[in-house]
């Protein structure tokens, strides 16, 4: 690939190590090498939310709570009080919006059986120095985001004095706990503005 792209083979060896950033000319060299071009477009910020979104609202709920092993996870989270809230909440209530981690609402005064429990299922607590998993106390208590990797996948935790109110949910003969949507709105900024974006894009549908 280096002979093709007519630059030397120690700096393609340090952009495939990550030691190095490529200019434009070197990108479009090596692109070329490979039978590939580089294009170059614009689109609405946060476009890839719109496209997630229609996605989301075209498949059913049973379908979406199996993608993400929701109930596999759940099933685990036994050892401490917990509700689901977030994106998470929002999903089971219907609304199609994108989750990339089962997300609860957990006490204070449960936090060390939290992490008894994370330490028995290969927690790691995400790193925002690193953007990976790992090297951070895994402890709630302990500065950073509150997202861990599992065993049985990802936990995002908001923590509390005390748990919020919740409604009750049904799908697929199961019940869930569940943050109702006027109070996410309110009280979780993130869901707050994915439903928002989601009302729009059914607003611009209907009109």
């Amino acid at each position: 690939m280096a002979a093709l792209a007519e630059v030397d083979q120690a700096v393609v060896a340090r952009l495939e190590r990550g030691k190095r950033a490529p200019s434009i000319a070197v990108l479009e060299r090596l692109l070329a090498a490979m039978d590939v071009q580089l294009v170059v477009g614009v689109e609405p910020l946060d476009a890839h939310l719109d496209a997630q979104i229609d996605d989301l609202a075209a498949r059913p709920i049973a379908e979406r709570i199996d993608g993400l092993g929701l109930n596999r996870l759940l099933d685990r989270l036994t050892d401490f009080p917990q509700v689901i809230t977030g994106c998470t909440a929002a999903l089971l209530q219907g609304a199609p919006v994108p989750v990339d981690a089962l997300e609860i609402a957990l006490r204070w005064q449960d936090a060390k059986a939290f992490t008894r429990w994370l330490e028995a299922n290969y927690g790691q607590r995400w790193n925002a120095r690193w953007g990976e998993f790992g090297g951070v106390w895994l402890e709630p208590e302990e500065p950073g985001e509150h997202l861990w990797s599992t065993r049985y996948g990802e936990v995002r935790a908001t923590m509390c004095d005390e748990l919020p109110e919740t409604i009750e949910v049904c799908h697929g003969g199961r019940s869930y706990r569940v943050v109702p949507l006027v109070e996410l709105e309110l009280s979780e900024p993130r869901s707050a503005e994915l439903l928002r974006r989601y009302r729009r894009r059914q607003l611009a549908s209907d009109g």
